[in-house]
């Protein structure tokens, strides 16, 4: 029969999808399977209106057969089978879809699920094949065709013999390249992990007749060698029934924690699994879960987010990035949905509306399933908190700010208060009636932050401080601006504004009093300092660092730690405490001793710095001060 040439477009594309368009070679055989497994489902559908199909669910199967020597790989079924026509239009044309048709045309159960996109698939096969060969059968026809090719060059049909109703595909496997190994495709353990790995839920089974070693009878025993003889058996290679497809009732703990333990390749249980099934403007099931470690390269650029993605139980891609938002990359688990539409790849999402959606959804479910864990296993939420509350407290920041709302209730700082983490709700709840911000102070850690000269006054007020510890915190905490109406401030902000009317008035009559000493430290730490004066926060601390402005020092600091020629510089603000004799003395040299004043500055200055965890200068000059004044 002579060759039929495909329309130059499908040439091209044919060219293009050998070429270009799959990742790895490996992906033919999942496209083939689903096809398939979409030829099953016709039949099924079929069945369930007409009794002369004389077939149950239980008689369906893909079989796959291995011929080494000859360089052969058969997928076959006993699905609805193609007419002389069928092949024509779904093989002979590139991007002709029988099942779309067929998916379209009538409205299919429950129980049926076609995969679609038959004839653009199934072209995968000349990624690892010189020839495919179809033998096709339709249901209800007495003559079977045979459709074969060797390319882009064209095929034939022309009739031929076969029994029984169905599709057999037999490829050609190609001979090595320098850079391609084609025979892992004709080695049964490879076969069985790519089954695995993308066909696992297929609803039918999938059987292989495979080499297995048994031992001899009455051999490795009683001091006899174990003998092992060479047996062919059929094994079935998928498992059919996806734990996600299964009702939560059905389910024990352990099997969700072993799914995820061999699928995600951890070793310890998840923190937390959320298992749902969504139904409305799109349908699909998932199944995520909370690891209980961060993973060793989380922080880092070679971590990869997403959910795998399946369509009706066939693997799309193995990590989504699009179906989660940066701030909950550390979700494992996978989405499994009918709506997806695909096109001339099932890694590459025709339309991407749904998808959307769906991530939109999940996003939702993670965050409310996070604040049931809060309110109700505070002890394992802390454990999550400190794994990766980083990354929230990120996603804050990040954006401009543009999550907020979404993480705000989420987040968690240690308390002054309650020794603890405890969330911005909580602090709230407690706050008193006459207190009007949400006070925080910074620092490397909370022993640091407790021993800070700043905390004083508002612990005196019994007022609750948050601890923020990650360098991230006050930028966040910038982005959120307030929280339930209620505004941030740094207890090393300029005007903590807790001072009685009386308190202010003696502030104001001591700067006054003693500005020409306030002119002088000025002078002597010239730009170091924007400003010298009287603190309104110390109690029993000589001195301490505030700053003047949008940036505090922690940030100063943060910011001049990253990788960059550009420093930045906080406004700093020397406070000394009118109520602690370092100040006496102070006042007195500015009339006795310019040279000494200058001195104490220098060190009240360095003190603060130090205490505030910030680098100075000269350590060898503040060490040679210090050795003057212990010497005189």
């Amino acid at each position: 029969m002579a060759t039929k040439e495909f329309k130059a477009e499908s040439k091209r594309l044919l060219d293009m999808m050998i070429h270009s368009i799959y990742t790895h070679k490996e992906i033919f055989l999942r496209e083939l399977i689903s096809n398939a497994s979409d030829a099953i489902d016709k039949l099924y559908f079929r069945s369930l209106t007409d009794q002369n199909v004389g077939m149950s669910r239980e008689d369906f199967q893909i079989q796959i057969e291995v011929d080494k020597e000859n360089r052969i790989l058969t997928i076959s079924d006993n699905g609805i089978g193609m007419t002389q026509e069928e092949l024509e239009s779904n093989l002979g044309t590139i991007a002709k879809s029988g099942s779309l048709s067929f998916k379209n045309e009538n409205e299919l159960t429950d129980d049926v699920d076609v995969i679609g996109q038959f004839g653009v698939g199934f072209y995968s096969a000349f990624m690892v094949s010189d020839k495919v060969t179809v033998v096709s059968k339709a249901y209800g026809q007495e003559q079977a065709y045979c459709w074969e090719s060797e390319g882009a060059e064209g095929y034939t049909i022309e009739p031929c013999q076969k029994d029984t109703t169905g599709t057999v595909l037999t490829l050609k496997i190609k001979e090595n390249e320098e850079q391609e190994n084609y025979d892992e495709f004709l080695d049964q353990y490879r076969l069985q992990s790519i089954v695995k790995k993308y066909s696992d839920y297929i609803r039918y089974p999938i059987v292989m007749d495979v080499e297995q070693s048994k031992l001899k009878e009455g051999t490795g025993v009683d001091g006899v060698d174990p003998e092992y003889d060479t047996v062919i058996e059929t094994k079935t290679l998928n498992s059919m029934v996806p734990i996600w497809k299964k009702q939560k009732s059905e389910l024990q703990d352990g099997e969700y924690n072993q799914f995820y333990k061999d699928k995600f390749f951890d070793f310890t249980d998840p923190v937390r699994v959320i298992h749902s099934s969504t139904e409305g403007a799109v349908t699909y099931r998932s199944l995520m879960f909370i690891p209980a470690k961060t993973p060793f390269n989380y922080y880092t650029k070679e971590y990869e987010k997403g959910l795998q993605l399946y369509a009706s139980g066939v693997l799309i891609m193995e990590k989504c990035p699009d179906l989660l938002p940066d701030y909950f990359s550390f979700v494992k688990g996978l989405v499994d949905s009918e709506d997806l539409s695909l096109n001339i790849s099932r890694e590459m999402l025709q339309h991407d509306h749904q998808l959307k959606l769906i991530a939109k959804s999940l996003e939702k479910k993670i965050k409310s399933e996070l604040l049931k864990m809060q309110k109700s296993e505070r002890e394992a939420y802390d454990k999550f908190f400190k794994n990766f509350g980083l990354q929230l407290k990120f996603g804050i920041y990040n954006n401009y700010g543009a999550d907020k709302e979404t993480l705000q209730d989420l987040i968690m700082f240690h308390s002054s208060s309650e020794n603890k983490l405890v969330t911005l709700g909580e602090y709230v709840s407690r706050m008193k009636e006459d207190q009007k911000y949400i006070f925080y102070a910074s620092g490397e850690s909370v022993e640091r932050i407790e021993h800070l000269p700043q905390t004083e006054l508002v612990k005196d007020k019994g007022y609750e401080i948050l601890y923020f510890t990650d360098d991230i915190d006050e930028f966040a905490i910038q982005m959120l601006m307030q929280y339930q109406e209620k505004q941030f401030k740094s207890v090393s902000a300029g005007d903590l504004d807790l001072e009685t009317e009386e308190e202010k008035q003696e502030a104001k009559k001591q700067t006054e009093e003693n500005q020409d000493l306030f002119t002088s430290m000025k002078e002597f730490l010239g730009d170091k300092v924007k400003q010298v004066r009287i603190s309104n926060r110390l109690k029993t601390h000589p001195v301490c660092i505030s700053s003047d402005g949008q940036m505090s020092l922690e940030m100063e600091k943060v910011l001049n730690s990253m990788p960059n020629d550009q420093k930045v510089k906080a406004d700093r603000v020397l406070e000394i405490n009118a109520s602690h004799p370092i100040f006496e003395t102070l006042k007195e040299l500015q009339h006795t001793d310019k040279e000494k004043l200058n001195a104490y500055t220098q060190l009240l200055y360095t003190q603060a710095m130090l205490i505030e965890g910030m680098e100075i200068e000269d350590p060898v000059a503040f060490s040679n001060e210090i050795c003057k004044l212990m010497t005189k």
